[in-house]
């Protein structure tokens, strides 16, 4: 392993685990921008932590990022709505999140059917 390998091992090893997988997606991107094979989307969710205090707009990220599988397109209406609800409507975070959570996975479900 070379300088550069031990030094970025050492900074991502000290980063939590959101910032881990934040580092690993943005990689991923640069690697296929610059000609990479783009690498297969995981089977599974990434297990990336729900913080205690988390934004609406961050939960969406999160769960974005622990669901690379899914076509965000397609849950584009769904999830404006909910953050509207956040939003312009005053619905506390936590229920709009344990929404948005139930959002994901119900489109994760839907997804590993269509697999089979």
């Amino acid at each position: 392993m070379d300088r550069f390998e031990k030094r970025l091992l050492a900074v991502v090893r000290d980063l939590p685990d959101e910032g881990q997988e934040q580092v690993l997606a943005f990689a991923e991107f640069l690697h296929v921008r610059l000609g990479g094979a783009r690498p297969a989307a995981p089977s599974e969710p990434l297990p990336i932590p729900r913080p205690e205090e988390e934004s609406v707009v961050r939960a969406i990220k999160r769960l974005a990022a622990s669901y690379p599988m899914l076509d965000r397109g397609k849950m584009l209406n769904e999830t404006s709505t909910l953050m509207a609800q956040n939003v312009i409507g005053g619905r506390p975070n936590a229920e709009v999140i344990d929404d948005l959570e139930i959002l994901f996975r119900t489109h994760f479900e839907a997804y590993q059917a269509s697999k089979t």
